[in-house]
C-alpha cells in the first residue's frame, strides 16, 4: 500500500507529542538500551548458582539448552484464572507456547502470574475500589516475573480491563525485551447486548424479576471468552493489534477453534524470531513510540472504544517516556471519524464487527484516508499495512491473506469517507468544575447539552436509593457523584448507575452525570462528564457543589460550567471523602499507600513516577 498524505491534525498532534516528550523519551530509551547490553542472552551474566536455580525444575533437555545460554528463552506471564470467562482459555496456553517455542528454536518458561479481576463481577461492590489500582499491581507483578534475567523475550497472556494495560506497562519497564501479546478471543454471540440492556432497565424500574434479570445476564455471558460488547476488554484487544503487539487478525478469533490454536503457536514462534538470537530484534520499548501511541488513539476513537483508555493510554505512554494528554485525544477526536457501531454504540457485537471486516478493514480504511502512521515497527516487521491482512488456516498451514477492501456490513463498519459521524465521539470538557472527559458516540444529539439543577451524592448507593424511592422522578437533573476519584477510593466504575439514569431519560427528563469516578466504555446514552480532575477528595471544585446549583454539561462546546461561579468559589468543601474504617475489609486497607500517592486522572491515575515528563496541559484560563 502506498503511503497517503497524513492528516494534518494527526501530523500536528504527533509532532507536539514528540516535542513535549523529548526529555522523557530520551531518558527512557537510554535506560532500555543500557539494559539490552551486548551479550547474546540475558542469562549470560548469571552466576552458576543463579542459573542453576533458574533451570532446576526444567526437563533434562531444557536444562541443557538453558545451561548453554544461547537459545532464546521466552517468559510467559499469564493472567489465567478459571473464574473469568476471558482468561479461562489461557489454562492450555503455556504447554502450547512451550512446544511452539522449541520447534522455532527457542525455549519458554512460565515466569509468573498476574491478578485478573473483573469489573463486571465487582460492579457496585466494595471490591471495585481495587479495580483501577490492580492495573499498577499487574504492572509490578509483570516486572517481578521478568526480573530474573533468565529471559530474552516475553509472551503476555491477558485480555480484560486493567490486565492488558498493566501487562504492557510492566513490559515497558523491561523495554529491551521483545514482547508479544497473545489474546484468547471473544465468546460466541449469545443474547444480544441490546436485549440484555433492555432487561436491565426493566429490572431497574421494577418491571422484571431478579430471576428474569439473571436469565438474561447468563444468556449474554454464557461461555469461555471475552464478553462480546465493545467495552474496555475488547478495546484492549483492538489496540494491541493496531499497536503491532498482536499477530494480524488475532484479536477476535473465538476460543477453542483450530485457528485460535494456530495463532497461539504462531505467536510463540514469532516471539522467538524477534529476540536478538532470532535475528529480528524488536525491543518493545523501541516498538512503542510516539507514532504507535497516536495510532492507538486514532483506532480507539474511530472504533468508539472505551473511555477507560483516556486513563490507560496516558499511563502506557508515560511508561514509555511519552507525554500523551487528554487534549491530544480531544484534538484527534475532532477529526477522526466514527467508523464502527458496536454495542453500546450500536446493536452489533464484536463477532459481528469481525465478520464485517474487523480490524483488517478498519486499518485499511484509516491508512487509506491518512489517519494512521504506516511507518511503524510491529512484531511482524515494519509497516502497519501488514495489519490489513487476515489469518487463514489451509489444512494445518497458517497463512495471511489480504483482508476485505470494502465493509461487508455498512451498518456496523464503514469506510473513512462515509462515516457514521465525522468525529470520534470523545471530548474534553473544561470549566469552573474542572476538566473532564465525555463520550458522545452513543448519546443522541438532543441530549448532548444538558443544563439542570445538581443533585449531589457522595456515594453511588445514595443515588440508587434516591432513585428507588422516587426522589428523582419528574425533574431534570445533573447527578453529581463525587469523592469517587483515584485518591478518594480508587476511582471505581459507576456503570451500575447506567440503567437508572436511562430510565429517567426515557421518561422525558433531561439528565446527565458529573463524576470524578469512571463510567467505562459502556456508559451509553446518558451524557457523562467523567474523570473530573482535580478530584473532590483533593479539594477540587466538585467538593463545593451543593444541591440546586445549575450545572451545564456541554459536550458540543466542550464546557463543564456552573451558573453561579462566585458562590461556588466562596464555599468551603461540602460532603466528605471516605476515610479510616470505611476502607476496612475487602482488601481495601492494603491499598492505603496507593490512595496516598496515586496521580491525577489526566496523568493516567498511576502510582508510578514518569520519565521527566511535563504535567498534563490545561489552559490557564480554564482553571477554577
Amino acid at each position: 500500500m502506498s503511503s497517503p498524505t497524513l492528516h494534518p491534525t494527526v501530523d500536528e498532534v504527533t509532532r507536539r507529542i514528540v516535542e513535549r516528550s523529548a526529555a522523557g523519551r530520551a531518558a527512557y530509551l537510554a535506560r532500555v538500551r543500557a539494559a539490552a547490553g551486548t551479550g547474546p542472552a540475558a542469562r549470560t551474566d548469571l552466576g552458576c548458582a543463579n542459573l542453576a536455580h533458574g533451570f532446576a525444575a526444567a526437563a533434562p533437555t531444557e536444562k541443557v539448552a538453558l545451561r548453554g545460554r544461547t537459545k532464546p528463552n521466552l517468559a510467559i506471564v499469564t493472567s489465567y484464572n478459571d473464574m473469568l470467562s476471558a482468561h479461562q482459555p489461557f489454562a492450555d496456553y503455556p504447554p502450547l507456547i512451550k512446544r511452539a517455542a522449541v520447534r522455532a528454536g527457542g525455549l519458554a518458561q512460565v515466569a509468573g502470574g498476574v491478578p485478573a479481576m473483573c469489573d463486571g463481577i465487582t460492579q457496585g461492590r466494595a471490591g471495585m475500589q481495587l479495580s483501577l489500582y490492580s492495573r499498577d499491581v499487574i504492572a509490578m507483578s509483570t516486572a517481578i516475573a521478568l526480573s530474573h534475567d533468565m529471559f530474552d523475550g516475553a509472551v503476555l497472556l491477558g485480555v480484560c480491563d486493567k490486565i492488558v494495560p498493566g501487562l504492557l506497562m510492566g513490559a515497558l519497564s523491561f523495554g529491551h525485551l521483545p514482547t508479544v501479546f497473545v489474546p484468547a478471543g471473544p465468546m460466541p454471540s449469545g443474547l444480544p447486548n441490546s436485549e440484555k440492556a433492555r432487561v436491565r432497565q426493566l429490572h431497574a424500574e421494577g418491571k422484571a424479576t431478579r430471576e428474569q434479570l439473571l436469565e438474561a445476564e447468563a444468556a449474554s455471558y454464557h461461555s469461555a471468552g471475552t464478553c462480546t460488547f465493545y467495552g474496555t476488554a475488547n478495546s484492549n484487544q483492538l489496540l494491541m493489534e493496531v499497536m503491532g503487539l498482536h499477530l494480524p487478525g488475532a484479536s477476535f478469533v473465538n476460543p477453542g477453534t483450530p485457528l485460535r490454536e494456530a495463532l497461539t503457536r504462531a505467536a510463540s514462534a514469532r516471539a522467538v524470531a524477534i529476540t536478538r538470537q532470532g535475528g529480528e530484534p524488536t525491543p518493545v520499548g523501541e516498538l512503542v513510540d510516539e507514532k504507535t501511541v497516536v495510532n492507538a488513539c486514532v483506532a480507539l476513537l474511530a472504533s468508539g472504544g472505551s473511555t477507560n483508555h483516556t486513563l490507560h493510554l496516558v499511563a502506557i505512554a508515560r511508561a514509555a517516556g511519552i507525554a500523551l494528554t487528554w487534549e491530544d485525544l480531544s484534538d484527534l477526536s475532532a477529526v477522526v471519524p466514527t467508523l464502527c457501531r458496536i454495542y453500546p454504540n450500536g446493536q452489533a457485537d464484536v463477532n459481528h464487527f469481525h465478520a464485517a471486516g474487523g480490524i483488517a478493514y478498519l486499518v485499511h480504511t484509516l491508512l487509506k484516508a491518512g489517519y494512521l502512521h504506516e511507518d511503524v515497527q510491529t512484531i511482524v516487521g515494519r509497516g502497519l499495512s501488514r495489519y490489513t491482512q487476515e489469518p487463514v488456516l489451509r489444512g494445518d498451514d497458517l497463512t495471511w491473506e489480504e483482508g476485505p477492501k470494502a465493509s461487508l456490513d455498512r451498518d456496523v463498519l464503514r469506510p473513512a469517507d462515509d462515516p457514521f459521524a465525522p468525529d470520534g465521539g470523545v471530548k474534553v470538557l473544561h470549566g469552573p468544575l474542572g476538566t473532564a472527559v465525555v463520550k458522545t458516540s452513543a448519546v443522541a444529539a438532543e441530549h448532548r447539552v444538558v443544563t439542570a439543577p445538581a443533585l449531589v451524592f457522595d456515594d453511588q448507593g445514595d443515588f440508587l436509593t434516591a432513585f428507588a424511592e422516587g426522589r428523582l422522578d419528574g425533574r431534570d437533573l445533573v447527578a453529581v457523584i463525587r469523592y469517587q476519584g483515584p485518591a478518594a477510593n480508587g476511582m471505581p466504575e459507576l456503570h451500575k448507575l447506567t440503567p437508572a439514569l436511562g430510565v429517567l431519560q426515557d421518561r422525558g427528563q433531561q439528565v446527565a452525570i458529573v463524576t470524578d469516578g469512571r463510567m467505562s466504555g459502556a456508559s451509553g446514552k446518558v451524557p457523562a462528564a467523567i474523570h473530573v480532575t482535580p478530584e473532590a477528595a483533593l479539594g477540587g471544585p466538585l467538593s463545593r457543589v451543593c444541591d440546586g446549583d445549575v450545572i451545564t454539561v456541554d459536550s458540543v462546546g466542550g464546557r463543564l460550567t456552573v451558573a453561579d461561579e462566585a458562590a461556588l468559589r466562596s464555599r468551603p468543601a461540602t460532603g466528605r471523602a471516605p476515610e479510616g474504617a470505611e476502607f476496612a475489609g475487602t482488601g481495601r486497607e492494603l491499598f492505603a499507600a496507593f490512595r496516598a500517592t496515586v496521580g491525577p486522572a489526566d496523568a493516567g491515575a498511576s502510582v508510578f513516577p514518569a520519565f521527566d515528563l511535563p504535567t498534563p496541559e490545561v489552559p490557564v484560563a480554564q482553571h477554577a
